[in-house]
C-alpha cells in the first residue's frame, strides 16, 4: 500500500492523491444503494490526459485494479470501488476545449457536466441533445461510459450517435484516439462505438468529440392525463403511428406522480392513474400538440391539458426530472429497473409491471422515456426487512424477464454495472458473452478495469 501511494504522488500533486478513509470512502459507490461497493486504497484526482497515464502505468506495474468514475450518478454500480482500487476520479478535467459552429462539433474533457456543455453550445446557436435526467451534475464522461439516454431521445437519439471520437487512455497506459472530428468516417473498425457504452472497462475516456445540432426552437408541451397506464401506452403507439415527431414523450404512472406531487408541491393531478407528457420543437408546436391531444383522446385520455408557453412547458419537463428524487424519498430504498421494449409493447409492459407489483406485494412506480418504449420501473422496499428484500429482488428479476420477453433489452441507458451482470448473459448468450470477454482480454489483459463489472 505504501508503495502504490508513493508512486502515485511521485506523478502527480499531492492534492491529487486522497488516502483519508473518512474522503475516499465518500467515492465509493454511485447512486445504487443497494449494490455492493468495496473499500477504495486511494482516490486519484488528474487534471491532465499525462496524470491518467501515470495512474494507469502505476496500477499496471503494481497489479492495482482501477475504477474510473465520473459525478456517481449511475443507478447500475459501475463506479462502485473494489476493495484495495485506485478510484480515478475524472471530475476535475472538466474543460470545453473547443466548440466549432461550422464543424458543428465540440471538444471536451470527461469532466463535463452536461448542462454545462449544453449551455455552452446554447451561445453558438447550437445544441448537444442528449440529456439524462441528472443532466445538472452528471458528466459526459459517465455519459459516454454507460451510453446515456435521456427526454430527448425520441427525437435525437443517445449519447452513441453524438460521439464522433474518443481519445483513450488504456489499462497499460499507452494513449489512443479513435474515430474522427469530419461529419463522415468509415476507416477502419468502429473503436469509437465500442468504447461508448463500456463502463469504463476498455479504457479511460480522457477527450471526446461530439456532435453538435443546430438549436431548436422552444418546444411546448402538453400534459394527458389517463385511466390506466396501458391506455397512456396506447396513445403513444397511436401518435408514432401516425408520424409525429416528438421532441420528447415521456409516462408517470399513478405512484410516481404522487410521489412527485409530495416533493415538489406541484399540484399535479392526483386523480389520474398515468400522466403522458408529449412535446414539439416543431415551427408550430401548437398545432401539433392539438393532432397529438386528439389521438390522447381517442385512446382514453380524460383530460388534456396543452401549454400555452415555453415557462409552463418547463414546469412539466421539471416534474418528470424530479421524479427519481421524488421515488427516492419514499420511505425504505429503490432498485431501479431500466428495460427497454419495442413501443408496440409498452402498454403490455406496463400491464405486466403492474402485474407483478400486486404479486410481490410491493410499490413499483414506473415512468418512461414512453416515445422509444425505455421503461423505469422502479421498485420500492424495506431494506432492513429481509422478506421484503426478496420479493424485492424477486419483483426485479421478474420485470427483467418480462422486458426480455417481449422482445427487449435489460437496459437502454443505465447500463449493467454490478447490478445487471447475470441478465447480461442472458440476453448475450454463450456465445456472445464468451466473443465480449475476448474483447476485454484484447484491452485489458490483466483485468485491471472496472473489475467485476458488466461481464
Amino acid at each position: 500500500m505504501s508503495e502504490l501511494i508513493q508512486r502515485l504522488r511521485d506523478g502527480l500533486p499531492e492534492s491529487a492523491v486522497l488516502t483519508d478513509p473518512d474522503v475516499t470512502g465518500s467515492y465509493a459507490r454511485d447512486m445504487a444503494d443497494f449494490c455492493e461497493a468495496g473499500t477504495p486504497a486511494a482516490v486519484v484526482l488528474p487534471r491532465t490526459v499525462e496524470e491518467v497515464q501515470h495512474v494507469m502505468r502505476t496500477a499496471t506495474a503494481l497489479r492495482v485494479p482501477v475504477v474510473p468514475q465520473g459525478a456517481r450518478t449511475g443507478l447500475s454500480g459501475a463506479a462502485n470501488a473494489s476493495d484495495g482500487c485506485i478510484v480515478l476520479s475524472l471530475i476535475r478535467m472538466d474543460r470545453i476545449l473547443e466548440i466549432s459552429p461550422a464543424d458543428r462539433i465540440a471538444v471536451v474533457e470527461p469532466g463535463v457536466v452536461n448542462a454545462a456543455l449544453s449551455r455552452k453550445a446554447g451561445e453558438y446557436g447550437l445544441n448537444y441533445p442528449p440529456d439524462p435526467s441528472s443532466w445538472e451534475q452528471c458528466t459526459i464522461g459517465g455519459n459516454i461510459g454507460t451510453a446515456a439516454g435521456g427526454l430527448c431521445c425520441v427525437k435525437y437519439g443517445v449519447t452513441a450517435e453524438y460521439v464522433l471520437g474518443l481519445d483513450v487512455v488504456l489499462a497499460d497506459g499507452r494513449l489512443i484516439s479513435t474515430g474522427r472530428r469530419t461529419a463522415k468516417g468509415v476507416a477502419g473498425y468502429d473503436m469509437t462505438r465500442l468504447f461508448v457504452g463500456s463502463e469504463g472497462t476498455l479504457g479511460v475516456v480522457v477527450r471526446a468529440v461530439l456532435a453538435l445540432k443546430p438549436q431548436p426552437p422552444r418546444q411546448l408541451a402538453l400534459a394527458a392525463e389517463f385511466p390506466s397506464a396501458s391506455a397512456a401506452g396506447d396513445a403513444v403507439s397511436r401518435v408514432m403511428e401516425s408520424g409525429h415527431v416528438p421532441s420528447l414523450m415521456e409516462l408517470m404512472d399513478r405512484t410516481t406522480l404522487r410521489a412527485v406531487n409530495d416533493l415538489t408541491g406541484m399540484g399535479l393531478p392526483d386523480s389520474t392513474e398515468a400522466l403522458l407528457l408529449v412535446a414539439f420543437d416543431t415551427p408550430d408546436p401548437a398545432a401539433d400538440l392539438a393532432a397529438v391531444g386528439e389521438l390522447c383522446e381517442a385512446a382514453g385520455a380524460s383530460q388534456v391539458v396543452p401549454a400555452e408557453t415555453p415557462a409552463e412547458s418547463e414546469l412539466l419537463l421539471q416534474a418528470r426530472r424530479s421524479v427519481h428524487w421524488a421515488l427516492e424519498a419514499l420511505p425504505g430504498t429503490t432498485m431501479i429497473d431500466d428495460v427497454c421494449v419495442p413501443r408496440t409493447k409498452l402498454a403490455e409492459m406496463l400491464d405486466g409491471t403492474a402485474a407483478i407489483s400486486e404479486k410481490y406485494g410491493l410499490t413499483i412506480g414506473v415512468c418512461a422515456h414512453a416515445g422509444d418504449g425505455n421503461t423505469h420501473p422502479t421498485v420500492c422496499f424495506d431494506p432492513d426487512d429481509e422478506d421484503e428484500t426478496r420479493r424485492a429482488h424477486e419483483a426485479f428479476d421478474a420485470v427483467m424477464a418480462l422486458g426480455l420477453e417481449l422482445g427487449g433489452t435489460i437496459t437502454g441507458e443505465h447500463g449493467v454495472g454490478v447490478l445487471k451482470k447475470e441478465w447480461l448473459a442472458r440476453e448475450l448468450g454463450p456465445a456472445g458473452l464468451e466473443l465480449q470477454r475476448s474483447i476485454k482480454q484484447v484491452f485489458d489483459p490483466l483485468g485491471l478495469l472496472n473489475p467485476g463489472k458488466v461481464l
